[in-house]
């Protein structure tokens, strides 16, 4: 039996920029960041509020890989980061610098707001109302 889902890889030009973007801009926590080889690290994050699911930085080592630095879904949502008060999150985030396409608004499963990642990866600010 399938029990959840644990990681998802997001590709990067550098990890430490990435780390600095995630932690610092999204209040994400560093779960994890050790070195296995020449070059080669694995980097975990999550949101401060819980670590279920994890956010895997890979770096982008080929020029298939360069090729998709920010544009894994193309121009679609690729993540959806759940919160308890997406206006609150949406203003913090934003005098931190965080690029939001529009303002949080009100949609049937609650409130949300679309924004970036330093590469242009877009990810979705979701505060449901019980759905």
């Amino acid at each position: 039996m399938l029990t959840k889902l644990g990681h998802v890889t997001v590709l990067v030009n550098d990890y430490d920029e990435a780390i600095s973007f995630y932690t610092e801009k999204l209040g994400f926590a560093l779960l994890a960041d050790n070195t296995f080889g020449p070059g080669m690290r694995w980097v975990a994050l999550a949101p401060a509020g819980g670590n279920e699911t994890a956010i895997v930085l890979v770096a982008a080592d080929t020029p298939e890989k360069r090729e998709r630095v920010g544009s894994q879904a193309a121009n679609h949502v690729f993540l959806v980061v759940h919160t308890d008060d997406c206006r609150r999150d949406y203003e913090a985030m934003k005098e931190r610098g965080v690029r939001f396409f529009g303002e949080p608004r009100d949609v049937p499963w609650g409130v949300e707001v679309v924004f970036e990642d330093l590469y242009g990866n877009r990810f979705d600010l979701v505060q449901h109302n019980g759905f």
